[in-house]
């Protein structure tokens, strides 16, 4: 069996449902047919920081280049 994968827009949507619908995160995890573990874990994250959240490698790669940058910039 494959593992599925879910755009960051059906994460955005779903965590959505429970935080400005008030639906409860085991009944929004049936309609989705998504593990609760998992919603609760995107309602985590979306909750920590909402502009980041859910970008999978693009956030590594955005960081690395920041790091990189203020690197070059001071002074050795």
């Amino acid at each position: 069996m494959q593992r599925r994968k879910f755009s960051r827009e059906f994460k955005l949507e779903a965590v959505k449902l429970i935080k400005e619908r008030g639906v409860a995160v085991s009944q929004a995890a049936r309609d989705l047919d998504v593990a609760e573990s998992v919603l609760r874990r995107w309602h985590r994250e979306g909750v920590a920081d909402r502009s980041m959240c859910f970008l999978g490698m693009a956030r590594a790669s955005r960081s690395s280049k920041r790091l990189r940058s203020s690197a070059a910039k001071s002074p050795s």
